[in-house]
């Protein structure tokens, strides 16, 4: 408990137990003024887990908000999708092709052109041309969750709690999951539209968006 003194403000706390039970008045150690007996309880000290939980609160409620703000984003349709995945389809053709034609021209000059060297350099320069499309779908969804292809159309993957896309979970979106929508005969791809946030089976997998910039 504490008293304080109405004359200047002296304070000081108490224990009920030790004050006799007839006392009305008090004399201020301080000013010597005579005074009415009031005990104010001491409001108790807020307890560290209410603090706690507070803050938690506030930052899921903040968490919840940004989320809704990110679902709230515009998304890449369908079609728009389709049409990235054609210009990336061709520059990975061109890709392929020329540098398959020059890995070939190098492989007949140092292998020479009997008919085993020919078989293994065609058996190599198609593992190449399937190792450059994965590089390149992970290296540029990794680097800025964009091809060129989605940069074209403006468009962009991002993780669904708004945080940029790893090399990680590009590699797994773009290799694994992309994998498993095309061989359930394509359904994964068709999801996109038709699911309220334009997913694909591999976004969901994935964790991703693919939305409008």
């Amino acid at each position: 408990m504490q008293i304080i003194c109405p004359h200047c403000g002296f304070s000081k706390q108490v224990d009920p137990e030790q004050l006799p039970a007839d006392t009305v008045r008090v004399n201020c150690p301080k000013c010597k003024q005579s005074f009415p007996l009031q005990l104010q309880a001491q409001e108790p000290a807020s307890r560290p887990e209410v603090i706690a939980s507070g803050y938690q609160s506030r930052a899921n409620e903040t968490k919840i908000s940004a989320q809704a703000e990110i679902d709230a984003l515009p998304k890449a349709g369908f079609w728009m999708r389709v049409v990235a995945t054609f210009i990336d389809a061709f520059i990975v053709f061109v890709l392929q092709f020329l540098l398959g034609s020059l890995l070939a021209v190098a492989g007949v000059v140092t292998g020479g052109g009997s008919e085993g060297a020919v078989g293994n350099m065609a058996i190599l320069i198609q593992l190449f041309g399937f190792v450059l499309s994965i590089v390149y779908y992970v290296f540029f969804t990794g680097y800025c969750g964009q091809t060129p292809g989605k940069m074209a159309l403006r468009i962009k993957v991002i993780r669904r709690d708004g945080s940029p896309i790893s090399y990680g979970r590009a590699a797994f979106r773009e290799v694994p999951a992309k994998f498993i929508s095309g061989i359930i005969f394509g359904i994964g791809y068709l999801m996109v539209a038709f699911d309220d946030q334009k997913q694909g089976l591999h976004d969901r997998m994935a964790d991703t968006y693919v939305i409008k910039l």
